[in-house]
């Protein structure tokens, strides 16, 4: 697994491509279909003396994940144990809700997730939902607080100067 041993769930890097708590579940899954492949093709070589080993394909995420705690797979009892501590890192991950207005882009996200875990927690992830009526923004929850990052929160702060700054305006015809 790494030099030191089996890392644990809480010590893991998620790197910036690992966005939400389903990314952390395709983890999941993904080093799961991996040791089960490369079990598979164990077993088949110790049969077969002339059965190749293949390398099964990892996605970029997993790839990522890897490389920022570098681990590898090649140990079946460490890929076993590494599958426990990402199951349990995907039920510790800390979430924060955050609502846009248009759909980021995954560059956008990326950037976002570094911010977030350089300045917040390095094992968070986000929950995205859409809501058009922001305009430009976030809202965003954590599990103890709600901020309004929104235009529309701005607009509705500012909306007595707004008014006079018209109304000087309309005055100064």
């Amino acid at each position: 697994m790494s030099d030191s041993g089996v890392k644990t769930h809480d010590k893991f890097i998620l790197p910036p491509s690992v966005v939400s708590r389903l990314d952390v579940s395709r983890l999941v899954s993904e080093l799961e279909r991996v040791d089960n492949e490369l079990t598979g093709d164990s077993i088949r070589h110790k049969v077969d003396e002339g059965h190749e080993v293949v390398k099964p394909q990892l996605s970029e995420q997993l790839n990522d994940f890897l490389n920022a705690n570098k681990l590898n797979l090649d140990n079946d009892h460490g890929r076993s144990e590494l599958i426990k501590e990402v199951r349990l890192l995907k039920d510790h991950v800390l979430v924060i809700h955050m609502t846009f207005a248009v759909t980021a882009d995954r560059e956008s996200l990326a950037t976002l997730m570094s911010w977030l875990r350089e300045s917040v927690h390095a094992q968070v992830v986000v929950a995205i939902g859409l809501q058009p009526a922001l305009v430009a923004g976030v809202y965003m929850r954590t599990p103890n607080h709600v901020h309004d990052f929104s235009m529309r929160a701005r607009l509705k702060e500012n909306h007595s100067k707004l008014v006079g700054v018209l109304e000087e305006l309309r005055g100064g015809r």
